[in-house]
């Protein structure tokens, strides 16, 4: 199998594939007489195709065991995909560059307290990955006709290990 270490998740090392939703260097002003700061325009929603338009769920994901496999990753060619923990607790995130209408090789990153990410429209990720317990997620994704879901099977797997410095997993 092929190993990647998965990476702190940062803007910059993510915008290739959507955006990091946080209010770290979010431009953000004052609103309701000053006791409410708004964190403005975190991440853009897309839906595409016929009858689209946008959900608002909760997903409850399960952790998984590292090293973990990953086999297979998925895109949502008609839409955007944001996930937004309602803990502080990490998750993984895994993306791969579009290869000529497949996965490429994938990047694994773990988000920091109050960071969620917003997968553009057509970017390859893998599957919800919470780490070390039980998390829910606000998700905004796309709904309407059309099929919204392409998945594609690496050939042979990738391990993804956390960096040996992370604590609260099987690693």
């Amino acid at each position: 199998m092929k190993q990647i270490i998965a990476q702190p998740l940062t803007r910059d090392a993510f915008a290739q594939f959507g955006d990091v939703i946080e209010t770290d260097g979010a431009e953000s002003f004052l609103i309701n007489a000053g006791k409410c700061t708004r964190f403005h325009d975190l991440a853009k929603v897309e839906t595409a195709g016929e009858n689209a338009h946008t959900l608002i769920n909760i997903f409850r994901g399960t952790p998984y065991d590292f090293p973990l496999a990953l086999e297979m990753v998925e895109r949502h060619p008609l839409g955007s995909q944001a996930f937004i923990p309602l803990s502080q607790e990490p998750f993984l995130v895994v993306v791969a560059p579009d290869a000529g209408g497949r996965a490429g090789d994938p990047q694994a990153f773990i988000s920091a307290p109050n960071q969620g990410v917003n997968y553009a429209r057509n970017t390859w990720h893998a599957v919800l990955t919470p780490i070390g317990k039980a998390q829910d997620f606000v998700v905004v994704d796309r709904g309407g006709d059309g099929n919204n879901l392409e998945e594609f099977y690496y050939p042979q797997p990738w391990t993804i290990a956390l960096p040996g410095s992370f604590q609260g997993t099987d690693q």
